[in-house]
């Protein structure tokens, strides 16, 4: 059962809006929030250290220990391991026996694996999509508004979560289940490469706003192959930014 359906309340309607579970659990967490006791100890360590990776709070190369993370998420030790192993499956940290969890650093071969496969997807689901291209425009207005808001609130990790989530609604509309699954397992490992490079360069929020933008246009136009170029343009650039990051 989801955390949402645990508490109820305004709360789980936040967790609903937001769209992403385990970030609502981190904010939880860590404003130690009414309900929080509800949320299983592993569910809670799981979110914090995640949310913690994503936003480079705790960098590549860091080595967490099991003792200190109890301390700061406020529960026992055994929770901890748990919540680690799934962070170790996730790819996202190495465990060590009676060292901790060494949080993994983003490779440069990495980077290249995940905007290969995104290229792959996102290219054939814009040509796929294009017959129901009408019932997307609302749905990707309303993300770029949320870039526009997080863009004024300087939050980067926000940020790259609506564009995220923006390439999704794409993605899941040209309704392959299989490569949705696929798509949405990249989310993680995309909002980490990015984070860094936004933050450096706020600059790039204003051009993605744009790119995004001419997208949602194309869409209202008649020229699929006009969408497919910009979705192909905009991939080409965040790979150019990214590998620029490294």
């Amino acid at each position: 059962m989801g955390w949402s359906a645990v508490v109820g309340g305004d709360a789980a309607n936040d967790a609903l809006t937001l769209g992403d579970e385990t970030a609502e659990i981190a904010r939880v967490v860590v404003e130690a929030a009414p309900g929080v006791d509800k949320i299983p100890a592993a569910e809670r360590v799981y979110a914090y250290v995640k949310a913690a990776i994503l936003d480079r709070t705790y960098p590549g190369g860091e080595l967490l220990t099991e003792g200190e993370l109890a301390t700061a998420v406020g529960v026992s030790r055994t929770p901890v391991r748990e919540a680690l192993l799934r962070l170790e499956e996730s790819g996202l940290v190495k465990l060590y026996p009676k060292k901790g969890a060494l949080v993994l650093p983003v490779l440069p071969q990495e980077i290249e694996d995940v905007l290969e496969a995104r290229e792959l997807i996102e290219t054939h689901a814009a040509a796929k999509v294009w017959p129901r291209r009408k019932q997307l425009i609302e749905a990707l207005t309303e993300r770029v508004d949320e870039m526009r808001a997080h863009r004024k609130d300087g939050d980067a990790k926000s940020f790259l979560e609506a564009d995220r989530a923006f390439h999704e609604a794409i993605v899941d509309a040209a309704g392959n289940q299989i490569l949705a699954k696929l798509y949405n397992s990249l989310r993680d490992r995309q909002v980490r490469m990015g984070v860094p490079g936004i933050e450096v360069q706020p600059a790039r929020m204003d051009k993605s706003i744009t790119a995004h933008q001419e997208m949602i246009e194309a869409l209202g136009g008649n020229s699929v192959k006009r969408f497919r170029e910009l979705v192909v343009a905009h991939i080409e650039t965040a790979a150019t930014d990214l590998r620029g990051t490294r």
